[in-house]
């Protein structure tokens, strides 16, 4: 068919060239599947980015192995769909940023890359929404090319109204090319903001308090992640404010209004053919390529998962607001009549349809949440101990839901902040994952309330007047299989039936998935390139610091000594504490120096009878077997600690190597209290550990870590399988959140009856009580 043959009624696209965009896309895969499944004569050109180490041919021949084509694969046979492919789809490797030379012979253009996240950065949401048609309309004019373009934009673009939105050109005059430039050099602005002493302090500060007990990089590290965040917050945040007071909901739909505009003024206003299509909220296919086809969650699944998941005690739509949603099969039908009916001969004539189901068949939102309702409680989703119980709705309203959340985080914060100062037990760390899911909960809540809110409490209607003329050029034989009509959607049979069951297919799988505290220890693989790392005190031996110092003084000094001694040591916690807290090194430094004129030899003979009796009965025997796991396993274990050497010889024939600091004896075999070289903690160890592996070819993905503090996340990070063993609350949190292992480790019977050398004198009471308190800064 030549274009002068074309009329404004229906037309076969055979024989004609279409050039596709956002080809990889929910929407344009379902479009490539279509043109090659329905359309068997045309040719088609699609521009794909290349992405990491695939070009864009590589990323084709993956799109066209996903679910999408694999009814029309199994028709024509995979030899014969590889061989139409390459005859007939020709890859245009590029961005729409910077596309190189475009084919001259172009009959038509569907345009339907962008981006689809209503909280992007401003500067990245101009750049692909508005940039990406500058690029392409550009790139056309350049090739000399005389397409029709169907131009996919969305619904919403109306902005902030109420009533009827006709289908025609938007009335606003917001100069599209000035925020265009204004959004291209947000970044740098906000970006030299952040560089400023007064923010710069504060993220220093936040992260000092945080990972200040990592070390200084884990800090500066920190503090470059936050700062990092803080400009892209802000970037979130200026495109939602510039986009609301301009009219619009947020930065999407500002964006994809402008990019309409430039659509207008570089094509249609430049003597070309132009439509454009406003889908609504698109969800999973009514029937083709197959019912219930999705590519990943939509704009409206995480709103329906949380729901399911039990995350939303309550929603501020309006009952009666209508929740305009599409199946993305009509979508595609609506594109491909719009390109099979362009403008009737030289007519240059800009065209804009409503592909929705709002007018003409609208779904409230109270009969989507009876419908999610009736689902989720016929069909739970499974939790590790039954089924998650759904939540009645009120729909109480913004205000009164607004003001039950900020009380509800006030109480939440709250709880956060005392757990993070108790000890460690199994029982707090309940409470934790228990604080710490109802943290989660109100910041789904809170995000999802911020970001749908506009669209369920919207009373827009959206007219389809010409979307319905549109269905009607589609010949009468061809309207069951190509046609739009959403008077044929019943929506209890295709939310029930069809879309609830595709979106929580994924969501059963992964709620089957053990956590990081339900996962079983791995079996350890056998190799001689691994390593196995333990930390001492905390996590090898239930004897900190303090409590061995206090054995031993009782051990080799006379009792008159004593209550000066417990005196000192009384005044001298707190600071031990504050030292703690801020460094471990810092602490060790300070309290190894109360062994300032005892004697070594004293301590070395000690070691070799009663104080190494009592350090290894105060050994975790699950450290002990996991040690000998690892050293029948081949690996290579090494003790690591910051204690001194003398005190860790009773217990170093259970590993390959010991680690430990070395103090200082004056020239008659008295400590003096000062080590050797600092001590191996925190980033230190991260740093020694490289430089051990290295020496001795060891592999560090392969490595296994064992640690019990925060300070151990330095050179956790640095091996394959970190374990968190009776970790502190700040550990446990980071070893939640990067899905590493936590143990619990029992002490042994004979340490639980024995607390201290000395039973309940009054050392063994200071013991315990110092103990405790140190465990709690630990």
């Amino acid at each position: 068919m030549t274009r002068s043959d074309r009329t404004g009624h229906w037309a076969s696209l055979s024989g004609t060239h279409v050039l596709l965009t956002g080809a990889t896309g929910f929407v344009g895969q379902a479009v490539l599947e279509r043109l090659l499944s329905a359309h068997p004569d045309c040719r088609i050109s699609v521009i794909i980015r290349p992405k990491g180490s695939l070009s864009a041919a590589d990323r084709l021949t993956k799109l066209l192995r996903k679910p999408v084509f694999r009814n029309w694969r199994r028709t024509v046979g995979a030899a014969e769909a590889d061989r139409l492919v390459s005859e007939r789809v020709n890859v245009i490797s590029g961005d729409l940023g910077a596309l190189g030379e475009l084919p001259s012979d172009l009959d038509t253009v569907i345009h339907g890359a962008s981006t689809v996240k209503f909280d992007s950065a401003i500067d990245e949401a101009f750049d692909t929404n508005v940039g990406g048609a500058l690029g392409l309309y550009g790139a056309l004019h350049a090739a000399g090319a005389t397409p029709h373009v169907i131009h996919v934009s969305t619904a919403y673009v109306g902005g902030l109204r109420k009533g009827i939105t006709p289908e025609r050109s938007l009335n606003h005059n917001v100069d599209w090319r000035a925020e265009a430039e204004a959004a291209r050099t947000a970044r740098a602005r906000i970006d030299f903001t952040s560089r400023q002493p007064e923010v710069l302090r504060k993220l220093l500060d936040a992260a000092r308090a945080e990972h200040g007990k990592v070390g200084p990089q884990a800090v500066t590290d920190a503090a470059e992640v936050a700062r990092r965040d803080w400009v892209n917050e802000r970037l979130v945040e200026q495109g939602r404010l510039r986009a609301q007071s301009l009219g619009w909901t947020d930065s999407y739909t500002f964006t994809k209004a402008l990019a309409e505009r430039a659509a207008e003024d570089l094509w249609f206003r430049q003597g070309q053919r132009l439509s454009i299509l406003r889908p609504t909220i698109i969800e999973s296919a009514l029937r083709h390529p197959f019912p219930g086809w999705i590519d990943g969650f939509k704009v409206a699944d995480p709103l329906i998962l949380a729901y399911g998941r039990g995350q939303l005690p309550d929603f501020p739509a309006l009952p009666d607001s209508v929740l305009d949603i599409i199946p993305v099969d009509f979508v595609v039908n609506a594109i491909l009549a719009a390109a099979a009916t362009p403008p009737a001969g030289d007519e240059r004539t800009a065209r804009y349809f409503h592909i929705g189901s709002g007018a003409s068949n609208p779904l409230a939102f109270h009969q989507m949440y009876r419908n999610v309702r009736e689902f989720f409680l016929r069909t739970p989703l499974p939790k590790e101990d039954g089924h998650i119980q759904v939540p009645a709705w009120r729909l109480p309203g913004d205000r009164r839901l607004d003001r039950s959340m900020r009380q509800r985080e006030a109480m939440v914060t709250s709880a956060d902040w005392l757990l993070s100062r108790l000890p460690l037990t199994a029982r707090s760390r309940s409470w934790a994952d228990q604080v710490h899911s109802l943290q989660r909960d109100l910041q789904s809540l809170r995000k999802l309330t911020d970001l749908y809110r506009p669209y369920v409490q919207t009373e827009i209607v959206f007219d389809d007047a010409r979307a319905r003329e549109l269905h009607q050029t589609i010949p009468e034989d061809d309207r069951a299989d190509r046609g739009f009509d959403v008077d044929e959607i019943d929506w209890r049979t295709y939310l029930q039936d069809i879309h609830f069951p595709a979106i929580t297919e994924l969501s059963r799988a992964y709620a089957k998935r053990p956590t990081a505290t339900s996962r079983p220890a791995r079996m350890l693989s056998v190799r001689s390139d691994a390593l196995a790392v333990f930390d001492l005190e905390g996590t090898v031996l239930d004897w900190n610091l303090i409590e061995q110092y206090l054995w031993l003084y009782r051990a080799i000094t006379p009792v008159a000594r004593w209550p000066r001694e417990i005196g000192s040591l009384t005044m001298s916690l707190p600071g031990y504490l504050r030292c703690e807290l801020r460094d471990r090194g810092e602490f060790i430094r300070a309290f190894t120096r109360r062994y300032a004129g005892l004697p070594a030899d004293e301590i070395r003979r000690q070691a070799n009878t009663a104080f190494g009796r009592a350090i290894r009965q105060r050994m975790l025997p699950d450290a002990i077997a996991r040690a000998a796991a690892h050293r029948a396993a081949g690996h290579h274990t090494v003790l690591v600690t910051g204690s001194i050497d003398m005190l860790v010889e009773p217990i170093a024939h259970l590993f390959d190597d010991v680690v430990a600091g070395r103090m200082h004896e004056s020239d008659g075999g008295v400590l003096t209290g000062y080590l050797d070289a600092p001590p191996l903690v925190d980033e230190a160890r991260a740093a020694w550990l490289v430089q051990y592996a290295d020496r001795h070819g060891m592999d560090l993905h392969h490595s296994y870590g064992y640690g019990d503090s925060h300070a151990d996340v330095a050179w956790l990070q640095l091996v394959g399988h970190p374990t968190a063993v009776n970790p502190d609350s700040k550990l446990y949190r980071h070893a939640r959140k990067q899905g590493w292992t936590v143990a619990d480790w029992g002490r042994s019977p004979s340490a639980e009856e024995d607390q201290t050398h000395g039973g309940t004198s009054g050392f063994g009471r200071l013991n315990a009580r110092r103990g405790a308190s140190l465990r709690r800064a630990e």
